[in-house]
């Protein structure tokens, strides 16, 4: 009797540690917002009354600060979600940086941040959320940037964190900010010759994170729902289209080398690029297989936590339920 107890008992854990749910919404990372009827039933149907939207990035040209790609807005983007800024800063941005730069950095990013929100009409949220790949050798830097847009803002803010940035966590440190947002993609470069998913490849996500119970900051969990092809052409140089899955694969011009690689048979226009006879594609794409796995992993080393699917696109949305 106590042995059959002790199995319903661990048989119970090992089910309700499979069957969790988490909190979930989504990232918006177009340049242009906006939103068809598939895209608003996701985002109707996420738990999380927001949604975390990229407002532009910033990068460094001839020594000066520059908003690249600042979002534009049409008419079909309404929601009654409340939209949490999202900043991306190229890592160099943080080299060799004064203190007085950014100072500079720190009021024009929230500037440009509250004209867009006021512009756009949204609801202003308590939150930003800054996607920075820091290192060792501009983590001082960044980090004073995060405490300052904390200050002038008086919001609470949040920054992403990578993968290599949990595993080197002494050398990369450990940003001042209540919450970070832990991306579990970008396994390894979509660039290097690799039999590798390079979106995510569980066994190196797993190597990644083995120790991430130890990091001291609360964390929500990003995760991938994008795909993406890889071409290779006569020479071994890759490049990368965007939102093409193995379905696309399925061409009369292609022929199938295996379920995600095909080799183009005539020269042409494919997914917006031409493309010549000879090159190879290799699809990347995610399964809910891999998403629940990844889950099931974190939830041995996290307590709780809520999830932000990486990115609103009737493209991804529509080959996944949440």
């Amino acid at each position: 009797m106590k042995t059959f107890s002790f199995v319903l008992l661990f048989t119970l854990m090992i089910s309700c540690e499979n069957s969790k749910e988490h909190d979930y919404t989504l990232y918006y990372w177009r340049t242009h917002l906006s939103l068809n009827k598939t895209e608003k039933a996701a985002l109707k149907k996420a738990t999380i009354p927001y949604i975390y939207t990229r407002f532009f990035d910033i990068e460094k040209k001839d020594g000066k600060f520059q908003p690249v790609a600042v979002i534009t807005k049409d008419n079909s983007f309404q929601t009654d979600k409340e939209i949490v800024p999202v900043v991306f800063i190229k890592n160099d941005v943080f080299y060799d940086i004064t203190i007085d730069e950014v100072n500079f950095l720190v009021e024009n990013v929230y500037t440009l941040v509250k004209k867009k929100q006021s512009e756009f009409g949204f609801k202003i949220s308590k939150e930003i959320q800054i996607d920075c790949d820091w290192t060792a050798g501009t983590n001082k830097e960044y980090f004073v940037f995060l405490k300052k847009l904390k200050e002038l803002s008086g919001k609470e803010i949040t920054c992403t964190l990578r993968l290599h940035q949990v595993k080197n966590s002494k050398l990369s440190g450990i940003p001042p900010v209540e919450k970070v947002y832990l991306m579990c993609y970008s396994t390894s470069s979509p660039l290097e010759n690799s039999d590798r998913n390079s979106i995510l490849d569980i066994p190196t996500l797993k190597n990644y994170l083995k120790n991430i119970d130890l990091y001291p900051l609360a964390i929500d969990i990003a995760l991938p729902i994008y795909s993406w092809g890889i071409v290779t052409n006569h020479v071994g140089k890759h490049k990368l289209i965007n939102a093409l899955s193995i379905k696309d694969l399925e061409n009369p011009n292609f022929k199938k080398i295996s379920e995600t690689e095909a080799e183009i048979m005539k020269d042409g226009f494919y997914f917006g690029n031409y493309l010549n006879k000879g090159f190879t594609i290799k699809a990347e794409e995610i399964s809910d297989q891999q998403l629940t796995e990844v889950k099931r992993y974190l939830n041995k080393k996290i307590p709780d936590y809520a999830i932000v699917y990486y990115h609103l696109d009737r493209k991804f949305t529509e080959h996944h339920e949440f």
